[in-house]
């Protein structure tokens, strides 16, 4: 393989683009050759923005184009498990968006399919390159802050996505609790075995007519004995909030939400700051490029990536976990959905 990674981009929405800016914009050692999206004119202005030479009509093109080396699948959540399958049997090293699908069966399917054809596959949790996270998990892993008892995640959107996309998108556990599970086992550097969920509609009813919820409070407890809880909400009116404390036997570490700036501004009736970023792609920029870059390194290098399938296996395992706790009020042990 050359020193350049050739990409298909599949899906040309709002994660596309930020992925191919990436690729385009600041990796020399990727370029994109080719990009698909139902939606064409998206596909177009996409090419065009980014200098892609070729807007194909299906992703079947792209994986059948022997230039390209590697896809990446940045379509609905729905054609995640067929595409990986798909690419893997072209020979195509894959990154693909979260989460794999909702049934374990498929991502079974599509993880079987990357291990025979002998191609690399990283999940998109971008959150684990986030330089803050990075440095949690640092402390718990050094012992720096001794033995871990408690870990608090709060994970809360500006505002709710639209209710079309409430309906596809796999419910809040899926959708968006998957990252926070995610970083409940990057964070700690263990598995969860019990989860126990608390949760309702309370920001929308919209959204429960939809069958999902909204705002959720989530206990686990780890093998090694930490309880950690997840606070989820589809609404804070003040901006993406994004924060994380871990109490350990010799201290704690937390991290605390992004600002686009640092000013504090003191007067006679109030001390105040601005709102934190507004949402992930303001607050997740750097990550997500770097991503991108682990992802492009791996190939070259024949190295694993950082983020394999059975990372992207797991935390759909504890979000059907969660779902079923909520539908029975009682705590919930993964190996109980762990089929």
């Amino acid at each position: 393989m050359s020193k350049q990674i050739h990409f298909g981009l599949i899906g040309a929405g709002r994660i596309g683009r930020v992925h191919a800016e990436t690729l385009t914009f600041r990796l020399p050692e990727a370029k994109i050759l080719a990009v698909t999206d139902i939606d064409s004119e998206a596909a177009q202005a996409l090419a065009a923005h980014c200098g892609i030479p070729t807007v194909t009509d299906s992703a079947d093109e792209i994986l059948a184009n022997p230039a390209i080396d590697a896809v990446l699948i940045c379509s609905p959540t729905g054609t995640h498990a067929e595409l990986i399958v798909k690419a893997a049997e072209a020979g195509k090293h894959i990154f693909c968006e979260k989460p794999i699908a909702f049934d374990l069966g498929k991502i079974d399917a599509a993880l079987a399919a990357v291990e025979a054809a002998g191609v690399q596959l990283q999940i998109g949790f971008n959150r684990r390159f986030d330089a803050n996270f990075v440095r949690v998990r640092h402390a718990v892993e050094s012992g720096e802050i001794g033995k871990p008892s408690l870990m608090h995640i709060v994970s809360r959107d500006p505002a709710p996505p639209p209710i079309s996309y409430i309906r596809s998108s796999g419910g809040l556990f899926l959708d968006m609790t998957i990252h926070d599970f995610d970083m409940a086992r990057f964070l700690m550097g263990d598995e969860v075995e019990e989860i126990y969920t608390s949760a309702g509609v309370m920001v929308d009813p919209e959204i429960g007519k939809a069958g999902d919820l909204d705002t959720a409070l989530i206990l686990m407890r780890f093998r090694n004995g930490v309880i950690a809880t997840i606070d989820n909400s589809r609404k804070a009116v003040y901006g993406y909030d994004q924060r994380v404390e871990i109490l350990g036997s010799a201290g704690k570490i937390e991290i605390g939400n992004c600002y686009p700036n640092q000013a504090i501004v003191s007067n006679g009736s109030t001390v105040h700051r601005d709102l934190p970023l507004n949402f992930f792609m303001e607050r997740y920029t750097e990550s997500f490029a770097l991503e991108l870059k682990s992802f492009t390194q791996a190939v070259l290098e024949g190295k694993p990536t950082l983020v394999t399938g059975i990372d992207g296996r797991i935390p759909v395992v504890m979000a059907l976990a969660a779902r079923k706790s909520y539908d029975e009020n009682r705590p919930v042990r993964l190996e109980e959905v762990n089929a």
